[in-house]
Parts: structure tokens; C-alpha cells; sequence
């Protein structure tokens, strides 16, 4: 629990100074770019403070880099010139700029260092394990889900944004590619990558850390990610609707006839 509590203090110490940053340039998603730093944040203090680097530790550090590292860039190029995010101008309109910008560090900034700490837990568990470290079946299962995942998280960004990019689009529904086995590839990708964590940690001997992987599940189904996205998509494209019907939501899957 102490070095849990010691990467705390660090992701409330990066949080606290991006929202301070965040109100002088009037600018809050920013945090949606720290997001995979902070993964690669905590997990580089887990591997660095919990002893000798193991073989499973280091594979660990190699993919969650690679993950977090991969999301921030792009959300950084996706981001660009194109100012604060419509979600954050939608709660600054609702709160009032008077009372945003101290009501955001509580809302969105202190609570994504909360989400980080708890859905990082499979990571605590595979740093912090008495076990020998050396790789077994489980691990090359967790290898295998992670290259699924990340396969079909970048693979369905990189082919949203060019599409995004195409003014010929505007309008129109991507259904080639990933997006055409699944409504959500790069979100099915997000939670397979966390639930390969979730192997990494299990093959490590700790089994309730996997809370993390199902918080995140549940968060990307439910809250943040296909639900809320779904609901927009609805009412601002119609012919999403039809998209609805052939295509799986969130499983990759055969488009229906």
C-alpha cells in the first residue's frame, strides 16, 4: 500500500499542475492526452520502485509504454488547433466560467487521477508480486489479447481519422475496415488491452487487482465510451441507424446481410 499511495501523491502532483495549466489557456482537455502518460506514469514508478526487474515486469513496462504512449500522440494530433473538447464547453457552459475553473479540477482532473490509481491496480499487482516473474502459459495468452486489442484499438483510430480528415465524408458512416466487424474497434481494443493486464496479473498470483480491468470495461461500455457516443452518433447522423442494424456494437463480428 505504500508505494500505491506514493503513485497517488505523484498522478494528484501531474494532475493538479495540468489543471492549473488548463486554466490559464481555458483549455481542459488536455487531461484526455495525460490519460495514457498517467498508466505509463504509475506503472514506470511501480517497475522502478518494487525491486528487481523480472522478466514479466519488463514485458509489462514494454506494453503499457507502447499503449499509453501510442494514445497520447494521437490524441495530441487529433486534438490539435481544434480547441477545448465539446464535452468540457458543454460543463463550462452549465457551471458557469465564474465557477468552471475551480469546479474542474474536482470534476474531471482530481476524478481522472482517482480512475488512473484504481484501474492501474492489475499493474500494482503484477510490480508488487512475490512470485518469480519468469513467463508461463498465461503470459503469452496476455501477450496474444494485447496484440488483439492494440491491433484493433490503433488500427480503428488511425482509420477514423483519415476519414475524419476526407471532407468528401462528412456525413457518411465509416463501415470499412475495423469498423466493419465492430461500431467500436478502438474501444473494444481499449478493454482487451486492459484485460491482457488483467492475465498479466493472474499469471503473477494476483487475482483481485483485476478489479481495475473490469472498472475500465465497464467504464468504456457504460459511461465515457459507447453508450454516451452511441447516444450522439443517434441524433446527429441518420443513417447510423441502419449502421446499427448490420453491424456488431462492440464484439468484432460479421456484418449482418
Amino acid at each position: 500500500m505504500i508505494l500505491f499511495s506514493q503513485a497517488t501523491s505523484i498522478i494528484v502532483i501531474f494532475v493538479t499542475l495540468l489543471w492549473i495549466w488548463s486554466v490559464f489557456i481555458k483549455n481542459v482537455s488536455i487531461i484526455d492526452i495525460f490519460w495514457g502518460l498517467g498508466f505509463v506514469s504509475v506503472n514506470m514508478f511501480y517497475a522502478c520502485m518494487s525491486g528487481d526487474l523480472t522478466a514479466r515486469k519488463l514485458l509489462v513496462f514494454i506494453l503499457v509504454s507502447i499503449w499509453g504512449l501510442r494514445l497520447a500522440i494521437y490524441l495530441a494530433i487529433r486534438n490539435s488547433g481544434k480547441g477545448e473538447d465539446f464535452r468540457y464547453q458543454e460543463f463550462r457552459k452549465n457551471y458557469g466560467p465564474k465557477r468552471y475553473w475551480w469546479f474542474s479540477f474536482f470534476q474531471t482532473f482530481l476524478l481522472q487521477a482517482v480512475l488512473i490509481m484504481i484501474i492501474s491496480l492489475p499493474l500494482l499487482g503484477i510490480n508488487t508480486s512475490s512470485s518469480s516473474g519468469a513467463l508461463n502459459g498465461l503470459d503469452y495468452l496476455g501477450i496474444l489479447v494485447w496484440s488483439i486489442g492494440f491491433i484493433f484499438e490503433a488500427g480503428g483510430d488511425y482509420q477514423l481519422m483519415r476519414f475524419k480528415q476526407n471532407p468528401k465524408n462528412k456525413g457518411k458512416i465509416l463501415d470499412i475496415g475495423f469498423w466493419k466487424y465492430s461500431r467500436h474497434p478502438n474501444y473494444f481494443g481499449d478493454a482487451a488491452v486492459w484485460w491482457s493486464y488483467a492475465i498479466f496479473s493472474i499469471a503473477s498470483g494476483c487475482y483481485w487487482q483485476i478489479i481495475g480491468s473490469i472498472i475500465m470495461t465497464l467504464l468504456i461500455l457504460k459511461v465515457s465510451g459507447v453508450t454516451l457516443l452511441e447516444k450522439s452518433l443517434k441524433d446527429t447522423k441518420p443513417l447510423y441507424r441502419d449502421y446499427i442494424k448490420q453491424t456488431s456494437s462492440f464484439l468484432p463480428w460479421f456484418p449482418k446481410k
